[in-house]
Formats: C-alpha cells, structure tokens, sequence
C-alpha cells in the first residue's frame, strides 16, 4: 500500500511541474513535456489521480469510513478547494492589473478572459463567487471543486451498489456527448472549459481502477495483456499527434463529439488514448524510483501538497507569461523562469510539510 501511495503522490507531483511549465505558452520547455507526444496532458491525469486518491478516503470494504465522517471530510475538502480557487483568481486578477500598471499597457486588462471583471465589475464579482465566471489557466480548480462535491455521492453508490457506479458515470458522459450539454458560463456567454459531466467519468474512472475488487480488480489481474494492447495505441497515436494527422473535424458523421479531439468534453478518442497512456506508464514507477530516488521524493513530496504548490504554480505561471511578455521571452530567461519556479514549488511543498512536523 504504501508503494502505491508513493507512486500517485510521484506521478501527481509530475502533473504539477507539466502544469505548470505549459501554463506558460510557447516556452522553450513546454515542447519536452508529454502533452507533445500525446492527445491528453496533464489534466487527464491530475484528475484521474484526484479519483485514485478518494479510495484512501473511503477506506477499505472490509472497514469502511462512516457514511457521515466520509461526507464531512470530503465536503470540508471541497470548500477547502472553493477558497483557494476565489483567492487564487483575486491575486491573478491583483496581478494582471499591477501589470498594466507598471507596463503601461492596458492589454493585460483583456488576458484570459478578465475583462469582464475590470468593465463589468459587478456582474463578473458575482460569476467569479458563483464559479460561473473563470479566468484562463485557473480554471481546473472549479471543476476539480465540482468532483469533490460529487465524491460523497460516488462513495455511497459505490458502497451499497458497486456494479452501478461505473455505468452510471459512462451514462452521463455518453449523453452529455451526444447531446452536448454542459456548464454555462456567465455574465460572459460561454461554457466551462472543463465540463464536469464528461471530466466526472475520469474521476470515478480512477476511483474505480483503484479498487481491489470489480473493474479494478480485472485490470490489476490482466494488466500484462493490456499494455500490450495499450502499447501500439500510445504510439500510434503519438506520431500521429507529433505529425498532425488528423482528419477533417468539419466531416465527421453527428454527433460530432464522439469523434472530434476535444479537452472540454474530454472526448473518447483522447479519453482512449489516457487510459492507454497510464495502462503503459504504470509499469514505468519502480524503475524511476532505482534510477533517480532523489527526483522521485521532490516529486512525491509536491504530489503530497498538492494544493498549495498548485495554487503558486498557477499564480508563478502568470508572472512567467507577464515576464515573457516584456522581454520577449528566449531560452535564457525561459531557463530562468523554469528553473524558479519549479525550486519555488518544491520549497512549497518543503514548507508545507515542515510545518506539519513543526506542529
């Protein structure tokens, strides 16, 4: 068991770090991180993680949680996670104007969709509190505040009917395909650009997967065969996203988000590719772990404290994209702002753990 959790917190700190070097565009950096190479990114794992990471929360079937500690625990956690999101877009929002300020230059006023918050204060104050209203590249925090509302309904079903809870999830995620329905946004008309009722699947997908018993358990018995099946679909896929062979999105058959690539309704071809993806990586952690122990506990200690080093992560990755932007960025000053911030983020995670030992 506790190999395990060190493999989750190794692989989520990993998350973080490619988080955070592709929250800041067209760096130098950004074209060595998996999202290159493959259809899903960082996000994909983050949340299925998120899903792995509630079994150690509901407990073991043979000594489950009580149903009302359960829910108090995962509640109070997602109000945890509403907090850091509202303090987190109150800085980006502190951040963007300092910018304009200091550069003036009354561009950064407009930067992932705040400008409704400078010429529309009222309105987008209240969308920002309501969740309806979400600034590029902090916007995954609200979805992943969404999932941990839902989670003490994924552990009941799961506790008194376990062979539903899967189907459930497909279910949803089948319709809110075919039908396209998802989260609005507002006042700025839109739709979240991580919709919930697709992005529950990989959620209850990892919660599901982590399980010793049903669907869990038959992948953890198979898992041979299926990386090899995985395997050719990792690389297959692979080329074809390094080369940019896809077809015309505009010619496939209705409904178009069954076949489409597309990140808001994590649609099943990038939605088959991460499952392929993480079947064929999985086998990769005890062979990291012999070769750089030493990457794998800075990586694990961030994946421990994952939300304070992601929440500086996003805040470092809009003062990265402000840097970039009035000097132009370059390897040199990417190298720089790379280098800081993942030291920031490992001190982060350093304090945050200090601080417990302290205590």
């Amino acid at each position: 068991m506790q190999r395990e959790i060190n493999a989750v917190d190794f692989w989520r700190g990993y998350a973080l770090v490619a988080i955070f070097i592709n929250h800041i565009p067209q760096n130098f950096y950004e074209q060595f991180t998996h999202k290159h190479f493959s259809l899903s990114d960082s996000a994909e794992l983050f949340v299925f993680l998120a899903g792995w990471s509630l079994r150690h929360v509901v407990g073991r079937p043979e000594d489950p949680k009580p149903t009302s500690a359960l829910m108090h625990r995962l509640l109070g956690r997602a109000v945890t996670l509403y907090v850091a999101q509202l303090a987190i877009a109150l800085i980006a929002v502190a951040m963007l104007a300092s910018a304009s300020l200091v550069l003036a230059n009354p561009l950064f006023l407009e930067w992932h969709n705040a400008a409704a918050i400078f010429y529309d204060p009222v309105r987008a104050h209240i969308g920002v509190v309501l969740l309806s209203h979400q600034l590029g590249y902090f916007d995954i925090l609200p979805l992943y505040v969404v999932l941990l509302m839902s989670a003490p309904l994924v552990a009941i079903i799961h506790r008194h009917a376990p062979n539903a809870l899967l189907p459930i999830s497909f279910a949803i995620y089948v319709i809110s395909l075919v039908f396209g329905i998802t989260m609005p946004t507002w006042p700025v008309s839109g739709q979240w650009f991580f919709n919930p009722l697709c992005w529950q699947l990989i959620f209850v997908l990892g919660f599901s997967m982590s399980r010793d018993r049903g669907p869990g358990g038959w992948v953890k018995r198979n898992i041979g065969w299926i990386r090899i099946c995985a395997a050719p679909i990792v690389i297959g896929l692979g080329i074809m996203s390094i080369f940019n062979l896809w077809w015309d999105p505009t010619r496939v058959p209705d409904p178009k988000l069954l076949f489409i690539i597309g990140k808001t309704f994590v649609t099943p071809i990038r939605l088959i590719q991460f499952l392929a993806l993480i079947a064929v990586l999985s086998a990769a952690y005890p062979y990291i772990v012999r070769v750089v122990p030493g990457l794998v506990s800075f990586l694990s200690r961030m994946g421990r404290n994952s939300l304070p080093v992601f929440c500086v992560g996003s805040l470092l990755s809009l003062g990265g994209q402000i840097i970039r932007f009035a000097y132009e960025g370059g390897l040199v000053v990417d190298t720089i702002l790379i280098g800081t911030g993942i030291a920031v983020l490992g001190l982060v995670a350093w304090l945050a753990e200090w601080r417990v030992r302290r205590d």
